[in-house]
């Protein structure tokens, strides 16, 4: 089969189009024939090494799982002998290792059925994306009706599921985003849209019940200064240094008075597939595609979301002939 394959770590410019074996599946796992894939923030982190701790976690000289790509959506080729919610020819979207390639084996746990009505392309957009949004929102963020809740990087990949997921829950939506993005915001529900580029959401004396932090360059004294007294921040993705503040100085943060303010680590689950599934199929949510690039085009669509300026997704097509 065909896989983008990353021998080391570097720029894009390391990746190789290569022909490799096909997977076999383990007893709980199913070969899924990917047609769509979606690139994440992470997949340019672990290429890059950046920041250095992932050496740890994937290999210290080379990453340990070449072949990178999380988000995929396709059919189902085989089934594990302990595989029970699965059959060949199932249509399933999900996240597992390997995804920029013909072929991913893939735990049952991280599979659910397609959104019906969905194409391929649109599957492979919601998975990781979707469901830091809800993590961060609904667990860390215990959104509640009638919250006044800011997603700041309203337009990226997390920020645009972010924003509707928001308003499906009831919430009081603000989006940050800059110029040429801010209709798109509000044509996803935004009941307020900052220009970022005009006005800095932390010095305009507004507060929040609730913050997430998609994306974002701001210190965390700035997140802290635009809560409510009893508000909560989440940070989900930004800048490195942002990343290790929410992490190192957010825990000391939350002890001082009522505010909590840390990160989030998402961890992927069948049961927020299937939730997702269900607001995506009821209209409540839709997925947001930037662009769609062919599998021998993946280190140009890792650069493109890399530079900052993508509206939502950027997708991996298989269907498309790869030139």
């Amino acid at each position: 089969m065909k896989a983008i394959v990353a021998p080391k770590y570097g720029s894009p410019d390391v990746l190789e189009l290569r022909e490799v074996e096909k997977p076999n599946p383990k007893a709980n796992e199913v070969l899924v024939k990917i047609h769509a894939a979606a690139v994440n923030a992470g997949d340019w982190h672990l290429l890059r090494a950046d920041p250095f701790l992932i050496r740890l976690m994937y290999g210290l000289l080379a990453p340990k799982h070449p072949i990178l790509g999380s988000d995929m959506a396709g059919t189902v080729e085989a089934v594990g002998s302990a595989v029970t919610q699965f059959q060949v020819g199932d249509e399933v979207f999900g996240s597992g290792l390997g995804a920029f390639a013909e072929y991913a084996a893939v735990p049952e746990r991280r599979l659910a059925l397609k959104p019906t009505g969905l194409s391929f392309e649109e599957a492979a957009a919601i998975p990781v994306a979707a469901v830091t949004a809800l993590q961060a929102l609904r667990d860390k963020g215990q959104i509640q009706p009638g919250m006044k809740v800011l997603i700041n990087g309203a337009s990226g990949g997390v920020g645009t599921y972010a924003v509707q997921i928001a308003k499906a829950l009831g919430a009081e939506v603000t989006g940050v985003c800059s110029t040429g993005k801010m209709e798109m915001v509000r044509g996803l529900g935004a009941d307020h849209v900052i220009d970022y580029t005009q006005e800095d959401f932390t010095k305009n004396g507004q507060r929040y019940d609730l913050i997430l932090a998609a994306n974002g360059y701001q210190p965390l004294s700035a997140y802290e200064r635009a809560l409510s007294p009893q508000g909560i921040y989440v940070m989900s993705g930004g800048a490195t240094a942002q990343m290790f503040q929410a992490m190192l100085l957010g825990p000391l943060k939350s002890k001082k008075g009522g505010k909590q303010m840390g990160n989030l680590l998402v961890k992927p689950t069948q049961a927020d597939l299937l939730f997702m599934k269900e607001l995506l199929e009821t209209g409540k949510v839709a997925p947001v595609i930037d662009q769609c690039f062919t599998l021998s085009r993946v280190p140009d669509a890792i650069r493109y979301l890399e530079a900052g300026h993508a509206k939502g997704k950027v997708v991996i097509s298989l269907d498309q002939p790869s030139g």
